[in-house]
Order: structure tokens, then sequence, then C-alpha cells
């Protein structure tokens, strides 16, 4: 299938695993890459926790989320995820999504530099598996929550949802483990606010529809409208509704006429 160039200003996001067998006009694309300019050294990553050292972190996280209390999430954050967000956006935060009325402990496995915490919370609204990367330090590195039985449509409505609100972090949970590590929470604001200088500012988000599947990939539209603009969001998610990919189309529809 041939493909026309994309202007670099209006492509949002895509993952590699994001190739063929999509919408025509939709061109693959990797996260873009980093400057070629010297940057100053970062220093190594503290080793990993142990099982035990994880396993209490994660229900003091636990913890600080069946609370409410948003200073203690904000606080758990690694520096990373504090970048992006506030107490003051936690609090919102939270308060969109349901009471955390208990919660599980499942498993908890330790790398090199990062522990992975699988616990089962209830609320109000019913049960989800919630998987946490913790770091070195004890503090959340990154997110993600068992989405698989939802309706695809959804979950894609609920990230554009999550990143138009300047909710990056909890867009960034709906993010695949792999396009994670691709795409930080940063570059997700960087991205959109980018988009923006394009589009104009963000209005509202629309409905959204599936327009496209296979067994591996499942293509949904986003109507978003901005005050230049309105144009559809293209969101790639694999068969557990994970993201893959996220994209704007190559051309927008551009500036409407008065009615």
């Amino acid at each position: 299938m041939s493909r026309l160039p994309r202007p670099a200003t209006l492509g949002l996001l895509t993952a590699t695993l994001l190739c063929t067998g999509l919408t025509p006009g939709l061109a693959p694309s990797l996260a873009a890459p980093l400057p070629t300019t010297a940057v100053a050294q970062q220093p190594a990553p503290a080793p990993a926790l142990t099982v035990e050292q994880a396993r209490a972190a994660a229900v003091r996280i636990l913890e600080a989320i069946k609370s409410g209390n948003a200073n203690a999430r904000y606080a758990q954050f690694s520096d990373q995820l504090k970048a992006v967000s506030s107490p003051s956006m936690v609090a919102a935060t939270m308060r969109s999504q349901p009471k955390v009325l208990g919660y599980q402990l499942l498993s908890v496995r330790s790398g090199r530099t990062t522990s992975t915490v699988e616990a089962e919370i209830r609320t109000a609204r019913g049960n989800r598996v919630l998987f946490i990367v913790i770091n070195g330090k004890g503090q959340i590195e990154r997110y993600y929550v068992d989405r698989a039985d939802d309706p695809t449509s959804k979950v894609a409505l609920q990230f554009v949802q999550a990143i138009s609100g300047g909710q990056f972090i909890t867009a960034h949970s709906f993010l695949s483990p792999s396009f994670q590590k691709e795409i930080s929470p940063a570059a997700l604001q960087s991205k959109w606010l980018g988009l923006q200088r394009e589009t104009g500012s963000f209005v509202k988000v629309g409905r959204a529809v599936e327009a496209e599947s296979t067994p591996d990939m499942r293509l949904v539209l986003v109507n978003v409208e901005f005050n230049r603009l309105t144009d559809n969001l293209y969101v790639i998610l694999d068969s557990t509704n994970e993201i893959i990919g996220v994209d704007f189309p190559e051309y927008p529809a551009g500036p409407a006429p008065v009615q």
C-alpha cells in the first residue's frame, strides 16, 4: 500500500507495532528519536527492591489510593511522573474514579531495576486487576490496568478523555507495557500541546467508533473538536484492549465554514 508523507507536526504517536493492515492514509512512524546533541549523563537507576520491600511499597501505594490521600499518592510518584502532575491534579483524578473499597496482592516480581506488583482492587463498580511498576526507591514508575473485558470503543474514549483533560499519567496507563517504555507521560503531554498549535485549543471529545478490527488489532476513531477544526484521533488497540498506537489523520479536515 502506497503511503503519502505526513506533516510531522500532525503526527501524535504511533507504536512500533503499527505497520500494516489498517485504514489507508494511516502511515506508521516511530516515537520521535532523542536529540543527537550531547546530554548530561544520568545517574544509574537504583537496583530493584527485594520482593518483600516491593510488597511493602505496594501496600503503601494501595493504602494511599484506598484512603483517597492525594498528597501521599503524589509523593509516591517517581520524579518523571511528578513532573507532569501535582497533588491537586491527583485529587481531581481520584474524585473521578470509583472509590477503592479493598485490595489483594496477587504477585510480586523483582527485576534488575524495577519490581512489578499485580493486585486486584475492589471498587464500587466492580473489581479490577492493576499492575504497578515500582522503581528502586519504592516509587511508582508506571502502571496499567487490565481492561480486556471492557468495550474497545469505551477504552479508546477514556484514553482520549484523559489526555485531553491533562491527566497524562492516567492516559499513559492505557498504553501497552512495551509502548509505555517508548513514550513517557511527559512525551504525551508535549505531543498533545504541540498538536494544538496546529489545530487550535481543545474544545471537547465526541463519540468513539470502532472502524476496523483483526484478530490482533482494533482501530477506533475518536472524534475530537478543537477551536479551529474537528477531526478524528486514531487509537489502535491490541486484542487485550491495551493501546499500541495513537495517530492523527495525515490531513486534518481544516476549519469548517460558519453555518
